[in-house]
């Protein structure tokens, strides 16, 4: 028995048959469909089977315009069977649909008007209606393409109009085909979306967006067009790769481009254009400089950090007398005395600050790397030479973690600097610890780099008011 596929997977094939090359520009239609017609009941017609003709013009819009002419020839519903030749002449407006690359959907609406035949001199009931009626007409279908100008065509309309019986609703299914004349390809060169003869910008690069002229949209200014940005909100000013991402060469914070100062040295703190600052004038910049308020004129070490070579509490550079005997009595500038030895915490400075980097914990750890050694000794000989000094410990985070999780870290590495300094001998009680996870940015979270500059601890010594 031979068996046939169901209609629905005949036109669902017939849809992913369609080549890209089916993308055209309509401009004649013709087409021809055979019908099922049913009669409102004030005609006394039974349903009946037909055929139409039809011809369109397709304007540069959605929209085209056609005539069709139906015929067909039903027979009353009275005894007498009566055959009446019923013909329309229709003229349509179109609003066309595209449904993927080469089918449509459409909506129509027009005017049409009903031809029975002539009335004959002496009429008789139920021999059917004769005359002509005019009608309003509406309808919906869909054309499925076959080839590039070749389609199928299925619709439905109704029609409403008045007879001498009265008013009536006419219905019609139609199936058939419609050939495209004169059509050409409509080509899209440069794969935007828009096609050529639409395409106000044909050289729109592959992957951009585009608007509805073609043309690509870059919304952050630098060169790479939205689509293919993979950075769409960079700052204006800064230079960007091919995937239109901003660089920080000098891993400082300030992009390349707005960064005045593309060569400061990994790690040290920077003002609003990209330039490191030595805020305690010594020679070693902010961020790098593990002592920042260093008393002016005092001499550092590479980390920026003072000695005091005769332990006499005066800090080489301000020391007079660089040599004095241990224990000796001395004045304010370090050279020996008559008068009572000074009190080393009365030589201490009202603060002293030192700084532990990003780049000396582990990321997401608290575990101190051994460069952050020689600093945590720094606090802790001040700490000796000076009895009644306080230290504050200040642990900040910026590890991409929660607010809540950051905050921990934050406060398990001052711990962890707070936990060295015991083992070195000074009274836990003299230090109070902070955990202030991401709350303080030295720099703005911009890249991984100014992540490690905002990863750190702050130690502050100060005396007993």
């Amino acid at each position: 028995m031979r068996r046939h596929l169901p209609l629905a997977v005949v036109l669902s094939l017939s849809t992913l048959a369609a080549p890209l090359s089916a993308q055209r520009l309509f401009r004649l239609e013709a087409g021809a469909a055979g019908g099922y017609y049913k009669f409102g009941s004030q005609l006394e017609l039974n349903s009946a089977v037909g055929g139409t003709m039809r011809a369109g013009y397709w304007f540069h819009t959605p929209f085209s315009v056609e005539a069709e002419a139906t015929f067909s020839s039903p027979t009353t519903n009275t005894s007498l069977e009566e055959k009446v030749s019923a013909s329309t002449i229709g003229l349509w407006v179109l609003d066309n649909f595209r449904i993927g690359l080469t089918n449509t959907l459409f909506l129509k609406a027009g005017y049409g008007r009903i031809d029975f035949g002539s009335c004959p001199t002496v009429s008789t009931a139920g021999s059917g209606p004769c005359g002509a009626a005019n009608m309003v007409q509406a309808g919906l279908g869909t054309r499925i393409s076959l080839s590039p100008t070749l389609f199928m065509r299925y619709e439905v309309a109704v029609s409403r109009g008045n007879a001498t019986a009265g008013s009536f609703s006419n219905v019609s299914l139609q199936g058939g085909v419609s050939l495209m004349i004169g059509s050409t390809p409509l080509i899209d060169t440069d794969g935007d979306g828009v096609y050529d003869r639409y395409d106000r910008c044909p050289d729109t690069r592959l992957g951009a967006l585009a608007d509805k002229h073609g043309c690509s949209a870059d919304q952050d200014s630098d060169g790479v067009p939205d689509g293919l940005d993979r950075c769409p909100s960079t700052a204006e000013g800064a230079t960007v790769d091919v995937a239109g991402c901003p660089e920080d060469s000098d891993a400082d914070g300030a992009l390349n481009g707005l960064d005045q100062c593309p060569d400061t040295p990994t790690g040290a703190l920077i003002d609003s254009k990209g330039c490191p600052s030595d805020s305690d004038s010594d020679g070693v910049l902010d961020g790098l400089d593990r002592c920042p308020v260093t008393p002016v004129g005092a001499t550092v070490d590479p980390l920026g950090c003072p000695g005091d070579g005769d332990g006499d509490g005066v800090v080489d550079g301000l020391d007079k007398c660089p040599d004095t005997p241990y224990g000796a009595r001395i004045e304010a500038d370090g050279c020996t005395s008559t008068q009572p030895l000074l009190a080393p915490e009365d030589t201490l400075a009202a603060e002293l600050r030192w700084s532990l980097p990003g780049t000396v914990w582990q990321f997401r750890g608290a575990v101190l790397a051994p460069e952050a050694f020689p600093v945590l000794d720094s606090v802790v000989a001040t700490l000796r030479l000076s009895p009644g000094a306080q230290v504050e410990v200040e642990g900040f985070a910026q590890d991409r973690l929660v607010s809540s999780d950051n905050t921990r870290l934050s406060k398990r590495r001052a711990e962890v600097v707070r936990g060295y300094m015991v083992d070195k001998g000074i009274d836990v009680s003299r230090i109070t610890i902070f955990g202030r996870g991401s709350s303080s940015l030295i720099v703005a979270d911009t890249t991984e780099g100014a992540r490690i500059i905002n990863r750190r601890v702050e130690i502050r010594v100060t005396r007993n008011p």
